[in-house]
């Protein structure tokens, strides 16, 4: 199974992607309420998210990485704490992130 596919089936699976030509059609943007529910997805799957990048009016915000703030891609108090801070600067944003999912987790086909 495929990284993209994975994510899919297993994360983006009932939720509505906000693409709209803004950026590439293989990046998935999320409004805040899905975005959180990505988050917690890739928690539970041990998905690691190297960065996180909101947008304004199809405009990117900001980014944060993992390196940034010293974590383990796989470390879920990174994309936590990153996502809580975007929220409470600008309300309305939209998001994209960048994964990576385990080699074990693709060979299992969930």
């Amino acid at each position: 199974m495929e990284q993209s596919e994975f994510l899919e089936k297993n994360v983006f699976n009932g939720l509505k992607k906000l693409n709209d030509g803004f950026e590439g059609e293989n990046i998935p943007f999320f409004s805040e309420s899905d975005f959180e529910i990505v988050l917690e997805r890739a928690e539970y799957f041990g998905i690691g998210i190297y960065g996180i990048e909101p947008w304004l009016n199809g405009e990117i915000y900001d980014v944060i990485t993992h390196e940034n703030l010293k974590k383990k891609a796989t470390d879920p108090k990174w994309y936590q704490k990153a996502f809580q801070t975007f929220k409470s600067r600008q309300p309305g944003l939209s998001y994209s992130a960048t994964y990576k999912v385990s080699a074990k987790l693709l060979a299992r086909g969930i």
